[in-house]
């Protein structure tokens, strides 16, 4: 081996080397597709970030996206405690959180990224699928705990009605649609959505209050197995001006066009800085297969999905 030959294999070496220690170096650097995240999901939306979080990552694989799950209540409190740099909630921050967020020099953001709605389940074998939104406000407000004041035919048994978790953002979101500071008696939580189904299907007078999510994805397999176990109740919501006396169901479809009355935004809050990974992660959310997840899991996309059809003339 010459001299000269000796000299470009070491110059080789060192290239290759010095090639690889900055491939290692961009691995670690933060930027919008690598690097670290922590989030907060409530416990609604699990199952959706589950999905969004999985694809992500292995779409950036230098990604590490680390997801808890909590009721709402609990999100906002590691957001505020800086403890996460993201969450998934069903409302966007108040105006006293972002003052809180400016005395810390910090700027967040709240990103619309779905539509969604609350899903009143009952036992499957529940004679009356249908309700009027005035017997639902009743149930939360305390006027009404019989099966017979809330639906005709029905019989005297007490409705018990069980939620996620009274921290969670099924429990805000009823507590402001009905203008009630705290739910009777007959009201109470399970903790988890699973729970929730598991208690409606073993207790046939029971009501449920779950996220349509967790029962509106026909394809996947999980969803399947919970929309065996109950039945979503209809909503007679007198105000919808048409065809006011057709009950809506927790459908994508009456969410979309704003005619299911227990309907709620989603959104996404970031705290950390732009041109970070929590950045990187919000522009997936709202981004096409961001929002083709949410769509394909039965909620409504922020940014309705589109597909181009190209016409070609024989």
């Amino acid at each position: 081996m010459n001299k000269t030959n000796g000299f470009l294999i070491l110059a080789s070496t060192f290239v290759i080397s010095l090639l690889s220690c900055n491939i290692a170096q961009d691995k670690k650097e933060e930027s919008i597709t690598s690097g670290s995240l922590r989030i907060a999901v409530d416990e609604s939306y699990s199952l959706l970030m589950d999905t969004e979080v999985f694809t992500y990552t292995h779409l950036n694989k230098y990604a590490s996206i680390s997801s808890q799950t909590a009721p709402e209540s609990d999100v906002f409190k590691a957001l505020l405690a800086d403890s996460v740099q993201a969450a998934v909630v069903g409302r966007a921050l108040t105006e006293e959180e972002l003052a809180f967020f400016k005395s810390k020099q910090r700027v967040p953001e709240s990103i619309l990224i779905a539509r969604d709605g609350i899903a009143l389940v009952v036992h499957p074998e529940h004679a009356d699928s249908v309700i009027h939104l005035d017997k639902v406000k009743g149930i939360f407000s305390g006027s009404d705990s019989l099966w017979s004041q809330v639906q005709p035919g029905g019989s005297n048994a007490k409705i018990n009605v069980v939620f996620d978790n009274p921290g969670s953002c099924n429990a805000r979101s009823l507590s402001e649609k009905f203008g009630v500071e705290q739910f009777p008696s007959w009201c109470f939580s399970e903790e988890t959505t699973e729970r929730v189904i598991a208690y409606v299907n073993a207790h046939p007078n029971s009501i449920g209050v779950i996220s349509l999510s967790w029962i509106s994805d026909a394809e996947d397999s999980t969803c399947a197995a919970y929309r065996k176990l109950v039945k979503p109740l209809g909503i007679v919501d007198p105000s919808n001006v048409i065809k006011p006396e057709l009950p809506r169901r927790p459908f994508q479809a009456y969410v979309f066009d704003g005619t299911y009355p227990l309907r709620r935004d989603v959104y996404y809050i970031r705290t950390g800085l732009r041109g970070t990974l929590g950045t990187g992660f919000a522009n997936h959310l709202i981004g096409e297969k961001g929002q083709l997840i949410i769509h394909k899991m039965g909620m409504v996309a922020a940014k309705t999905p589109n597909r181009t059809v190209k016409i070609v003339d024989q």
